[in-house]
Parts: C-alpha cells; structure tokens; sequence
C-alpha cells in the first residue's frame, strides 16, 4: 500500500481523525474561503469550491460553518487573514519523497517550521521541482472490503470513468482523474457503498518501501507536519511492509 492510503488507514487506526476533527473542520474551511475568493461563491461554477465543500461534508462540517466560510471567502462575510498558497518538496527518511501544501498568512515562519520538521527526523527540505514530478492529481475513494464485492465495485467504478481499483489489506481503492472524481463518488454513493474516505489528491508513481527504524522516523514526520497550522495536506511515496505498520501502530 502506497503512502497516502496507507497513512489515511494509519490515523483512522490512531482515532486521529476523530481528535483532531476541530483541526480537520479549521484546515478545510481554510481551503473553502480561498476556492470561493479565487474563483466564486457558486459551486456549480466552481469545481475547486465544489470539491471542498464535498470534504466538508463528508467530515459532517455543520452546514453553518460551510456558508461562512464561503461568504468569508467572496467577501460577504469580514474573513480577516488572507492566506497564500505554497507548496513546499523534501526528501523523508530513506529517501521518501514529500510534497507538503500549505496556506500561510507567513511565509518566512511556515518555511522555517517546514524545514526544522524535515531536519528533526531524518529528512530535508528541497528545491521546487525536486519531488513533484512523482506525484500526479488524482481521485481516490477508499471503501471497506467488507461486504463488497470486487467484480461488482469493479463495474460500477470503471463505467462511471474510474482508472483503477486497487486492492488493499482491508480496503479497496478506487482511482480516478480529477474531472470524473464526483462522477464516480455519485456512482458509489448511488449503490448504497460507503466510501471511508474521498478525496481529490496527489498519488505517487512509484514508492520506497521502508524498514522498522526509518519508518517510525516517517510516520512521526509525517504526524508533525499535519500538527502544523499552516499545513493543509502532506503527500509521501512511502510504503511499509504490514508486519512493521502492525508493531508501529
């Protein structure tokens, strides 16, 4: 399993998601108020906007901090703060690759932060371009294998313009481009499947698999950098053979 499955398995496992569920409803507002500021307060004319207020609600935002948030963003309601985005490239332990997006109201303290995580276990920052060209843009529903039926999910996923559907441990994982994403989630919803989780985002083309040492290094790496404000999502190609995530986590 490739690093940004295999982390999201990893902090369901923890009960991360739920604790810092304040922290999820804070980061995804933050991406809300800059899709409507960019590109409108309507969502069916704004994919970037409508994707983000798809995550809301599959993290059951309350509708009434969803509505703020996009009048924060077209200016309707005073937003304060604006942001900027930034994404940052480095190297994790064993020499994962880590693609790190921020929104920043402070460049020069978020850069610092970025790097002091980077060199606290094991990793360092990189120039732009160093690590990018790993990942590509993609869709990815995760769905529970109990009780679905491979060929059957195969199906449905393919004909609504899924690329691939992986099998995991415990979970499939559907695969998409971007444009037929909420295409494909409408399909799998419409079926009565539950999807863990969905989302929009960067996968790798390769991984680096990992031992028990360096592993732990990444996992807390990665643990920092979402503990960070500033940082809105955190990539890596890593990958860990099962009977080390099981002494790990």
């Amino acid at each position: 399993m490739s690093g940004h499955s295999k982390w999201s398995t990893i902090k369901r496992k923890k009960g991360a998601a739920d604790a810092k569920k304040g922290k999820i409803f804070t980061r995804i507002a933050k991406e809300i108020s800059l899709a409507a500021r960019l590109g409108g307060g309507d969502p069916e004319g704004n994919s970037r906007l409508r994707q983000a207020i798809l995550a809301a609600k599959a993290e059951n935002m309350p509708k009434d901090n969803i509505d703020r948030a996009v009048k924060k963003g077209t200016g309707d309601l005073d937003g304060g703060v604006q942001y900027e985005e930034i994404t940052y490239e480095g190297y994790g332990p064993g020499g994962v690759a880590v693609l790190v997006e921020v929104m920043t109201d402070n460049r020069n303290r978020t850069v610092a932060d970025i790097r002091h995580i980077f060199s606290k276990y094991g990793g360092n920052l990189a120039e732009n371009g160093a690590v990018s060209w790993i990942f590509a843009k993609k869709g990815s529903l995760l769905i529970e294998k109990k009780g679905v039926n491979e060929d059957t999910l195969m199906e449905l996923a393919l004909d609504a313009g899924a690329e691939d559907v992986r099998e995991e441990e415990n979970e499939f994982e559907i695969i998409t481009d971007p444009a037929s994403f909420e295409a494909v989630k409408k399909a799998v919803d419409a079926a009565g499947i539950k999807c863990i989780e969905a989302k929009v985002s960067m996968v790798p083309s390769n991984t680096v698999e990992l031992n028990e040492a360096k592993a732990s290094s990444m996992l807390k790496l990665m643990e920092r950098m979402e503990d960070n404000d500033d940082v809105q999502n955190v990539y890596a190609n890593f990958d860990i053979p099962d009977e080390i995530m099981e002494k790990l986590s």
